[in-house]
Order: C-alpha cells, then sequence, then structure tokens
C-alpha cells in the first residue's frame, strides 16, 4: 500500500528551526518576544489596507476577542454562518450570547444575503437585533462581500470577517480578513500556512489594537504589582511560534499558488464527468484554494468514494457538518434554505496540501477513475 496521502498537513521550509533555536538561545520563549512583533508587521504588511494584526494563540481566542470588542454580553444575538466549522461558532457560547444560524448560498457556499436579512428583519420583530454577525469565506472562497456587508450597512451591524481559511484570498483585489469590523486568521496545522497553533485579529486602529492585547494578556493594569480591572485571558501567542510564522510567510505565495495548482489539476481531469462538479470562482474572486472541494451526485456516490480513497490510504473528508443540524446547537434559532446540508451530503474534500506530488496527484486521480469505472 503506498505511503498515506494527508488532506492538508504542514508544510515546513527548513528555515523555522533558524527561528526556533534563535528564541531558545536568546530565552525568548514565552508570550514576549522579537517575533511576536515582526509577525503581526509581516501581517500587517502582506494584508495592506492599514489593517493592524494581534498574534494569537488561535483564532477561536480571535473570535472571542472580536465578540468582546464589540461589546457582545450575556442573552445577546449573535449571527453565525451555519455551513462552517464549530469554532467559527463556540465563542458565542463562551459569552453566554445566543448564536442564529443563517444557511448558505449555492454560488460561494457561503452566507446568503437573502436569507441573512430575512433572519435580521425577523430578530428584530421578535425584540432581538442581532448584535454582530460571523461571516466565513469558507475553504479559502470569498463570500459574497458587497451584497453581505450592505445588508449589514442598513441595519447597522458590525461583521466579524473569519477568514481562518482564507490568507491570500482576495475580493476586487483586496485580501480578506481586511473587509469586516474586524477579521480573524487561523495558523493551525492544516491551514496554508502554520504557526503550529495560532491565529490573528485584524482590526482598523493602533488604539483596538493595544485593547485587544491588554485583554489577551490577562488584563493586567499599569501597576508594578500584579492588578486586574476586567478579566483577561492568556491568548497571545508565543515569540517561538511567531518565529514558525516568519519562516512561513516567506513562502505564503508559493503556497497559495501550489493550492491552486492542485485544484486546476483535479478540476482539469475530473469536470467533465457528469457526476463530479466543482465549486469555481466567481468574477472579482480570487480563493487560496486551500482546500479543493467536490460536490458528487448523491450521499452514496460521496461515500463509496470516500471509503474507497481511505482504503487505498488516501484521507479525504466530508464537507462542514452544518452548526444547525449539530446536537450542541440544534436548539437555537436558525434560518434555513437546505443548501448547507446537500453540501454536506453529497461533498468531499479532496487532499490539497501544498506539498502533493504529482505522484501523489496522479495516485488520487487513479484511484478516483477506479470508482467511476465501477
Amino acid at each position: 500500500m503506498n505511503s498515506r496521502i494527508w488532506i492538508s498537513p504542514p508544510d515546513m521550509t527548513g528555515e523555522e528551526l533558524k527561528y526556533i533555536q534563535n528564541s531558545l538561545s536568546e530565552n525568548w520563549v514565552s508570550s514576549v518576544g522579537p517575533n511576536i512583533d515582526e509577525f503581526e508587521n509581516v501581517l500587517q504588511g502582506y494584508l495592506g489596507n492599514k489593517s493592524e494584526v494581534v498574534a494569537l494563540n488561535s483564532g477561536t481566542s480571535a473570535i472571542h476577542l472580536a465578540l468582546i470588542q464589540l461589546g457582545v454580553e450575556h442573552g445577546d444575538e449573535v449571527i453565525c454562518q451555519s455551513f462552517t466549522f464549530s469554532a467559527s461558532a463556540n465563542p458565542i457560547l463562551y459569552m453566554g450570547a445566543i448564536p442564529v444560524f443563517v444557511d448558505s448560498e449555492k454560488d460561494t457556499w457561503n452566507i446568503c444575503p437573502q436569507l441573512l436579512e430575512e433572519a435580521i428583519k425577523d430578530r428584530i420583530l421578535k425584540g432581538n437585533k442581532p448584535k454582530a454577525i460571523i461571516a466565513v469565506h469558507l475553504y479559502g472562497m470569498p463570500y459574497k462581500i458587497d451584497e453581505v456587508h450592505s445588508v449589514a450597512k442598513k441595519y447597522d451591524i458590525p461583521i466579524i470577517e473569519d477568514a481562518a481559511e482564507a490568507l491570500g484570498s482576495k475580493y476586487k483585489g483586496k485580501k480578506c480578513g481586511t473587509f469586516g469590523d474586524i477579521g480573524i486568521l487561523s495558523f493551525n496545522g492544516n491551514k496554508i500556512i502554520t504557526t503550529s497553533a495560532g491565529g490573528a485579529l485584524i482590526c482598523k486602529s493602533k488604539e483596538i489594537k493595544n485593547k485587544i492585547i491588554h485583554l489577551a494578556t490577562q488584563a493586567k493594569d499599569d501597576a508594578p504589582h500584579y492588578q486586574h480591572s476586567k478579566i483577561g485571558y492568556n491568548y497571545r501567542i508565543s515569540n517561538v511560534l511567531s518565529g514558525i510564522g516568519l519562516a512561513q510567510m516567506k513562502v505564503i505565495d508559493d503556497r497559495v499558488a501550489s493550492r491552486r495548482k492542485n485544484y486546476n489539476f483535479y478540476f482539469s481531469h475530473l469536470n467533465k464527468l457528469s457526476n463530479i462538479s466543482f465549486l469555481e470562482e466567481l468574477e472579482s474572486f480570487y480563493t487560496n484554494r486551500w482546500m479543493t472541494c467536490i460536490l458528487t451526485e448523491s450521499y452514496d456516490f460521496r461515500e463509496n468514494l470516500r471509503l474507497t480513497l481511505e482504503n487505498n490510504n488516501i484521507e479525504s473528508k466530508p464537507l462542514w457538518k452544518p452548526l444547525h443540524e449539530q446536537p450542541i446547537f440544534s436548539e437555537f434559532p436558525s434560518y434555513i434554505n437546505g443548501v448547507s446540508s446537500t453540501l454536506f451530503k453529497k461533498g468531499l474534500c479532496l487532499p490539497s496540501g501544498s506539498n502533493l506530488s504529482i505522484r501523489e496527484l496522479e495516485t488520487i486521480l487513479l484511484t478516483i477513475n477506479n470508482i467511476i469505472k465501477i
């Protein structure tokens, strides 16, 4: 049997070791150190648009701090895209707030602008104007930014832009993560670049950045002793992990190009099949293709494909199960059109790592073609 082909493994350059060794030799191993500032500066330069970045220990932490910054409190309602990973919504529950789930549209698989407005109108009618909207660039595909933000602006509701999967994606030439009132990134081990564990919050001013850093470092007051006037969190990234991020950011454009090349390979060989389709880019959309996803003709076909790949030591995964169908979230309000449920039943993520070899891609293709011929 061939060696395991993973769906999205870390892709290290080797230069990460230099930063790690420097951190250890200079004893910068905790949540302070020169790599953190440099990593934030590099991210700010890459994102552009005068963005301010706070490097944190996860994208989940970034969403939690974004909700705090936007004034979300116990009992408030927060609209969240249903078709996403649970980390997009878990911080809402951390706050004691109420998630309100909104389904997807078919063009990008992201939050549906029309359904979003219906949900907002209905929540207002029920006396609960949502305090924030969490919109996600799923699998690196930008959501319909103009339409979603137009709705948010109409009802004066801030947007948390979940770009955890979308570093390197763009809309009308502008980097994803910079459109929302607050944006977030993830550098988890399966993301397009990784710091092992890590994330970032993207905001609009130095003032907000300083507030976020204060909260992320246990909210210590300015005093010679340990004094605290607010609840703080241990959410800052370490200097060691920031060094890994610095090495990774040197190859971010290469990583995006590799992921897009994977997609193009799959698309060119499988697009003409009647039982498989792809999520294609709309005009002005540019996706990092963090994950190449296909839609199959049925749940049974999807499962046969997934299990056959697994039997050949090739990892693949169903698309995200919608949050409104998850046991932990099923009791909360949801506005559903059935799109995400269909995507979950028929969709599959194929191996998409930036270090996939042509031999591995051909092995995956041969396995898929063998299934189709049966």
